[in-house]
């Protein structure tokens, strides 16, 4: 059974509905609630709005609330799984895109409840099924991280 993602009417801004079609991510873990700027093999960016009832705030950190790092950091690679998946058209039936490498992290500016995190996320380089990016989570003007990290497409089944 071959699970196809809804078009979008404008062709470079993916709702939820199709980010839930191209990645198999869901909530609690699902950290991207849409994108814009949608660059085939090229960019996007991707879009967090961050809530005071995201599950880890609960314990991260009573009385000051902070997203960890790692989540960011999962933010932007979910991102560019949505940018790869987008791209090379991947039938989700039957494959996944998985988290490869990171380099270069960096956290910079603490991400708050209340937060829309944007996260321009670009190709570095493509080739076949595995693609390097480089991205920044940005909340306002100032980066709250940023990293350079590589995903690939893996058969599931």
């Amino acid at each position: 059974m071959s699970r196809k993602a809804p078009v979008n009417e404008a062709p470079d801004a993916i709702e939820i509905l199709e980010i839930l079609a191209r990645i198999p991510h869901r909530y609690p873990f699902l950290l991207v609630d849409r994108a814009e700027e949608y660059r085939p093999s090229q960019s996007i960016v991707g879009i967090k709005c961050v809530t005071f009832n995201e599950p880890f705030f609960q314990g991260h950190f009573p009385g000051f609330p902070v997203m960890p790092g790692v989540l960011i950091v999962e933010a932007l690679a979910q991102t560019g799984a949505v940018l790869m998946s987008k791209s090379l058209d991947v039938d989700v039936a039957g494959k996944t895109i998985l988290f490869m490498s990171l380099d270069n992290c960096r956290f910079r500016h603490p991400v708050r409840p209340g937060d829309v995190v944007r996260m321009p996320v670009e190709v570095v380089r493509a080739r076949g099924d595995v693609f390097k990016f480089r991205g920044k989570a940005l909340v306002g003007d100032k980066v709250a991280a940023e990293a350079e990290f590589a995903a690939m497409v893996v058969e599931t089944q």
